[in-house]
């Protein structure tokens, strides 16, 4: 709670005007220190985003619980931002994933596979003469230096999974449709000039907890 006020603060905001929280959530075991955090600080009850809350979206799985927060927020904000179209959302964060929606708000599932810095860190992690490096866009698919090597593999091994993974669903639920691809995450920027994404919206997992916390206000 100091924290939270504290930072508010540094960015000019006061405190005592706070109206809404709204968190967004894959860590179950933090619920309820942060919740209690905000009553405590804020006299604030927070929103968590969940399946049960989620406004515009139908969801089409065996265990929605099991559907994460973070990819909940994403396609309520990707339906909101393309209604009546069908939508794919590829988040590249810590992990990869993949949320496939309908035009009509139908949240079928996903993919998810490990992300580009897991891997990286798989790579120096067990093997004894591989270091960390920066994970960037190479400028040849061959490296002369074991650094350029692993970025080729990173770079090169991500794209070819975004583009074969993409055909697979657009075959098997887009057949004779044109869904949006929304890039999102930390690392969408790696692959921006790659005629993967239609869109780019790094922070939509904000996007959509703030839809969110709307309707439910």
């Amino acid at each position: 709670g100091l924290f939270f006020k504290a930072v508010l603060q540094e960015k000019g905001f006061n405190p005592q005007d706070l109206q809404h929280v709204a968190i967004c959530s894959v860590v179950p075991s933090l619920h309820y220190s942060v919740r209690s955090a905000f009553l405590k600080y804020f006299s604030c009850e927070p929103f968590f985003l969940q399946v049960d809350t989620a406004p515009y979206l139908k969801i089409d799985y065996k265990n929605p619980q099991e559907v994460g927060a973070d990819r909940i927020s994403n396609a309520i904000a990707a339906i909101y931002r393309y209604p009546g179209k069908p939508v794919i959302v590829i988040d590249l964060g810590t992990a990869t994933t993949f949320d496939v929606i309908t035009a009509e708000g139908t949240y079928l599932g996903g993919v998810i596979m490990p992300g580009v810095y897991i891997s990286m860190k798989a790579l120096y992690e067990n093997t004894a003469k591989l270091s960390p490096v920066n994970i960037i866009k190479p400028q040849d698919v061959l490296g002369q230096t074991t650094t350029a090597n692993i970025q080729a593999g990173l770079y090169y091994s991500h794209l070819g999974a975004l583009r074969e993974i993409l055909g697979q669903i657009n075959t098997t639920y887009f057949s004779g449709q044109t869904p949006i691809i929304i890039g999102t995450g930390g690392f969408a920027y790696l692959f921006e000039q790659d005629s993967i994404f239609t869109d780019t919206i790094p922070e939509l997992v904000l996007h959509g907890l703030h839809i969110a916390v709307t309707k439910h206000a």
